[in-house]
């Protein structure tokens, strides 16, 4: 059985992420923002003491969308970076079938939507911290009929942003500190319509310690072949 805190962050969540005018009150969401037109993962060893504040740490461009993963290193708890590292990282380097680096390795891949992806809105958003959860929701509308791009994983990180210098950093990061993935090949119809959405929804857990202010969501859409068919992240605005 749930916890009553867990039931109200999910509560909270059904609620932010599904109500247009809550977005503009109290969630941060890929709505209105310039979607990115790539992807950077850079994946670094929790065993290199040097690797954060490397001034060769692979830089991004204007219209990329980055994120730091942190994997588990040979040393265990004893790893320089093993507080920041997680095992979500060493999925996602698996599932995309890079090897292990032993320092700091980046990956950088184009936005391609296909055609059937092209007239569909693909959004992300987060809710508020509660009780070590947050709220956070990943969705494309309207999901493509055409059977070859309904075989997509959808992919949400849940990221805290590190300004440039923090810890030596020479640039700013967004280390991954929560993920989940889904196999979008269901539809769900959308009432009084014959549309119809790819649409997942979790409460994530927060590590004791972060910021709920500097979390965000970076989410994209995958093929079986790897490639990136749409990507969003949330901003946060100043309610009204």
């Amino acid at each position: 059985m749930k916890s009553p805190a867990l039931l109200l962050s999910l509560a909270l969540c059904s609620w932010a992420l599904l109500t247009p005018q809550a977005s503009a009150q109290s969630v941060c969401a890929s709505d209105g923002q310039t979607k990115p037109v790539r992807l950077m993962e850079r994946f670094t060893s929790a065993d290199c003491a040097d690797c954060w504040r490397d001034p060769a740490t692979p830089k991004t461009a204007p219209g990329t969308a980055v994120l730091d993963w942190v994997l588990p290193g040979v040393q265990g708890d004893d790893a320089p970076l093993s507080a920041v590292a997680s095992r979500d990282s060493a999925a996602r380097l698996q599932a995309i079938g890079e090897p292990m680096p032993s320092t700091t390795s980046a990956r950088i891949r184009s936005v391609t939507p296909d055609t059937a992806l092209k007239k569909s809105v693909f959004r992300v958003a987060r809710g508020l911290a509660l009780s070590g959860y947050i709220g956070a929701s990943i969705e494309l509308k309207p999901a493509p009929t055409d059977a070859k791009a309904a075989r997509v994983t959808a992919w949400l990180a849940l990221v805290e942003t590190l300004p440039a210098g923090l810890e030596g950093s020479p640039v700013k990061r967004n280390l991954v500190r929560n993920v989940f993935q889904s196999h979008w090949n269901l539809r769900e119809k959308l009432s009084k319509s014959e549309q119809h959405r790819w649409f997942d929804q979790r409460s994530m857990s927060v590590a004791e310690g972060v910021n709920p202010d500097r979390l965000t969501v970076i989410g994209w859409v995958e093929d079986d072949q790897g490639r990136i068919l749409a990507a969003a992240q949330s901003v946060c605005s100043a309610a009204p």
